[in-house]
């Protein structure tokens, strides 16, 4: 809560410059059409604007047939690796995932045993905050978003860095290696924090040198630092799953551009989390949740497909939950067949829902996920195929874990710090220019007026 009971005012004036901002900085829609402007760095058939090159992941949603282009079930690889084959070889020798996604991300190559062995002792030795961090800067002035909090926690990290601004490619490499590995405290210490302001107990735990990732997530989180082995192999998939998706997605495009001015990686890597942050990118799994929530409350019968089709019609048309016109959880800018992501997702997801006695929702999610793509191609007179994406399945199974909602987000910045820091090595190497697309003024040109004549 702010101290100053004025801070949060919105005054007439403010309103009424608001109103002036709005009525002067309206583009006709048609203007973008006239000059053919890639909105959203877009064609109009949704299909990106080629911006720039990488070798660290490839995203398949279509294939040439007959030489035309043609949607097919989704794949994504990470440096040439299935990310499928990541998750099933981790499972397959009973170890976990993440750190070893990360080794291929950063190095592009699979790692050996000892090589393994040796990142994820690097990652443990740098899993420490400075002295009194934790006094000084997460428990300070708490905030209920802890992406605002990591965020600030990141930047701070800068001043206890002799070396912030050294951009050589060894100390950028230290830099990320220690920030993969402190997000989770940082995340998980903010969330404490602020429940200790809203009037819980607080308790801090230490890393645990031999976890893994997902395993010091669960640890360090919990009052009794309890957690199964499933559940934190179920955390570390979602982990492996959500580390990287291309060169195009907002944060990351974030990193390649913040990157290409020559600043420094706190700077970089708080810029790609506020990009996260937004509830079109990494925010997206929470609407999915809190849209089934709504939808629990609303439909009787959840087996009945009438009255659940009639419920995605009137999310569609404004009419339920937040009136934004969207099934959240479905559709994907690339991916239109399936999204590989999702499909690794629902296999473990219906264990977990097993496991955890909540049969009933899975059932309701595998419901929606059907009716989902066939309502929207319906009212929508889409063509392009629909299907769930990976947040339809990723906010359920951090309900089932117990995750506190505050923390939905936060664990996709934990898992994707690893394909940021790639991509800010990648650009690091082969940087040339500064990443400056081009704005076309429409607008018009007038006369300056003395203050007496206006």
């Amino acid at each position: 809560m702010a101290t100053n009971p004025n801070y949060c005012d919105i005054t007439p004036e403010i309103q009424a410059l608001a109103g002036l901002a709005q009525d002067n900085s309206c583009i006709d829609p048609e203007d973008y059409v006239r000059y053919d402007v890639k909105r959203g760095l877009r064609d109009l058939n949704g299909k990106g604007v080629l911006a720039g090159l990488t070798e660290i992941s490839d995203i398949v949603a279509k294939q040439v047939v007959d030489g035309q282009e043609l949607p097919c079930e989704g794949k994504l690889y990470y440096r040439g690796v299935d990310v499928e084959e990541l998750v099933s070889g981790a499972l397959k020798e009973n170890r976990f995932g993440f750190e070893e996604t990360a080794y291929l991300l950063l190095l592009g190559k699979l790692p050996t045993r000892e090589e393994l062995d040796s990142f994820t002792k690097q990652l443990s030795y740098y899993r420490s905050l400075p002295n009194n961090f934790v006094r000084d800067v997460i428990l300070k002035a708490p905030s209920h978003d802890i992406m605002n909090s990591l965020a600030r926690s990141v930047l701070n990290l800068a001043s206890y860095d002799d070396r912030a601004d050294d951009i050589s490619l060894p100390n950028v490499m230290r830099q990320c290696v220690q920030l993969i590995s402190l997000f989770p405290m940082l995340s998980v210490y903010g969330y404490q924090a602020w429940n200790y302001k809203s009037g819980s107990s607080l308790y801090i735990h230490a890393p645990r040198p031999e976890l893994s990732t997902a395993e010091n997530i669960l640890s360090l989180l919990w009052a009794d630092s309890s957690y199964s082995f499933w559940e934190a192999h179920v955390l570390d998939i979602c982990l492996t799953l959500h580390a990287e998706h291309g060169g195009g997605n907002n944060s990351t495009f974030t990193t390649h551009v913040v990157t290409s001015s020559g600043t420094d990686t706190y700077s970089c890597m708080a810029a790609a989390l506020a990009s996260l942050k937004g509830p079109k990118h990494g925010g997206a799994n929470i609407k999915v949740v809190q849209m089934f929530e709504d939808m629990k409350k609303t439909v009787s019968d959840w087996k009945d497909e009438d009255e659940i089709k009639h419920y995605l019609k009137a999310l569609l048309h404004k009419e339920a939950f937040d009136k934004a016109g969207l099934i959240y959880g479905m559709g994907h800018a690339v991916y239109s067949l399936s999204d590989p992501r999702a499909n690794v997702f629902k296999s473990f997801v219906e264990k977990l829902s097993r496991e955890k006695g909540r049969d009933e929702e899975y059932e309701l999610y595998s419901l929606v996920a059907k009716l989902g793509p066939e309502v929207i191609a319906h009212e929508r007179k889409m063509y392009k195929g629909v299907s769930a994406n990976v947040d339809f399945y990723s906010g359920f199974v951090y309900h089932m874990l117990e995750l506190p909602l505050e923390l939905y987000t936060p664990i996709f910045a934990m898992a994707r710090v690893a394909g940021w820091s790639a991509h800010r090595i990648e650009e690091l190497i082969n940087m040339s220019k500064i990443i400056r697309p081009a704005y076309k003024y429409v607008g018009t040109h007038t006369d300056y007026v003395p203050m007496e004549g206006r």
